[in-house]
């Protein structure tokens, strides 16, 4: 199979597994300067699937960096009020929203933490209907990466500048199931065996979680009416699409202050434009109480102090340590693949959709039922070949999830 042959199929599959795009439904693309031949390339492929408009929103890395570099220190406290009217028009259209990521993973390294801090809570604030159309799946939405030059450099630094592009999107390509057959026949395999995997967590009916690995050993509780979800989501008029593009993972939400004990990090967190990195923290009765990390510490600090939500956790993910991503060997400095290489949790929100009848719910009725709400939310990886996790039933019977980093049954 030739490059532009993948290339034909990776599109294929953002407009036809990841946002599934309907008849005349439009369609808003939010990516960078860097994808712009790829991005090209989707429009064609949702026009030609029946999307009604298509609309991409570019930014560039240079102009962010400018503004962030440059800035009145006022401007970080605020968030422009088109963008916000942009996505609300596109969520009440019943639209989908696709991210093509190329993010370089230092965009934002040196910048003061106060304007990255500032800004992220503004623009949480202020996207808060936006923010629940996506945690409940009002609409659909997916995110794909796509290589960069700076991107590129920070995943192969060892390799010649020349190939390293070409390095990324081998291993983009692999991740996704492209390259033997029909990538979208192959999607629809891999999330049916994902099914499989949740439909036997669901059966179980687990209390708590315990995790144990070095560095950690956290118990989780989980909620009487959790659901084990998957990459595989429903709107509200029954249209399928699927968030993350890899996918490897099963996961729920957590009972918001049913977390204690103290967890590390195995993969560095980028956030921000920043990395995050050799940090634990430690959690009773929910609460992260104590945060400390090598690398990173002052951003730590702010992303769990954004608002009562973030020192809370809001997803709880399985992914086996020998998925096709961790094998690969590669860090990807990139969480939407990072992820799928590993057991995650996530800081601050969770998803009302990983609740029976969650998505029905407001916020007050969510926070009444121990289900977390944030302006954040921030996965981070926790998983290693040394892993071990059991579930608790409600009896006190403890079962193996995973051993050694991979499922037990």
């Amino acid at each position: 199979m030739t490059f532009e042959e993948k290339l034909e199929q990776y599109a294929e599959l953002a407009v036809k597994v990841g946002v599934n795009i309907q008849k005349g439904q439009y369609l808003l693309i939010n990516t960078t300067t860097d994808t712009l031949d790829f991005t090209r390339l989707v429009v064609k492929k949702a026009y030609e699937a029946g999307a009604g408009r298509v609309h991409v929103n570019l930014t560039d890395e240079e102009i962010t960096r400018a503004f962030y570099e440059h800035g009145a220190e006022e401007e970080f406290g605020k968030f422009p009020k088109w963008i916000v009217a942009q996505r609300d028009e596109c969520i009440e259209r019943k639209g989908a929203f696709l991210w093509i990521d190329a993010e370089d993973p230092d965009l934002l390294s040196g910048i003061p933490v106060r304007r990255i801090s500032a800004q992220q809570k503004a623009s949480g604030e202020a996207l808060v209907n936006y923010r629940k159309a996506i945690m409940n799946d009002e609409i659909a939405w997916s995110i794909i990466a796509v290589p960069s030059k700076k991107w590129a450099a920070k995943v192969f630094p060892d390799l010649p500048e020349e190939e390293q592009i070409n390095a990324l999107w081998d291993a983009i390509f692999k991740a996704v199931r492209i390259g033997e057959g029909d990538a979208v026949e192959n999607w629809k395999k891999h999330l049916a065996n994902l099914e499989q995997r949740a439909n036997q967590l669901n059966s179980k009916k687990y209390v708590q979680l315990h995790y144990k690995a070095p560095g950690t050993d956290l118990t989780i509780e989980l909620p009487e009416k959790h659901i084990w979800c998957t990459g595989t989501s429903r709107t509200p008029e029954g249209v399928i699409f699927t968030a993350n593009m890899p996918t490897e993972e099963v996961y729920t939400l957590p009972s918001k202050y049913g977390v204690n004990g103290y967890v590390s990090n195995t993969k560095p967190l980028v956030y921000q434009g920043n990395i995050i990195d050799q940090f634990t923290l430690t959690f009773e009765k929910g609460k992260i109480v104590e945060a400390h990390a090598k690398v990173g510490d002052e951003l730590l600090q702010e992303l769990i102090q954004t608002d009562k939500g973030s020192a809370y956790l809001g997803e709880v993910a399985l992914v086996p340590h020998e998925s096709p991503i961790s094998l690969s060997n590669i860090l990807y400095y990139n969480t939407l693949f990072d992820e799928n290489a590993s057991n995650h949790l996530a800081i601050g929100e969770a998803y009302p959709t990983c609740y029976e009848g969650g998505r029905d719910l407001e916020e007050g009725q969510l926070e009444s039922l121990g289900i977390n709400v944030s302006i954040t939310h921030e996965d981070f990886m926790i998983g290693s070949a040394e892993m071990d996790i059991d579930g608790i039933l409600p009896d006190g019977t403890r079962e193996p999830i995973f051993r050694n980093g991979n499922w037990a049954f």
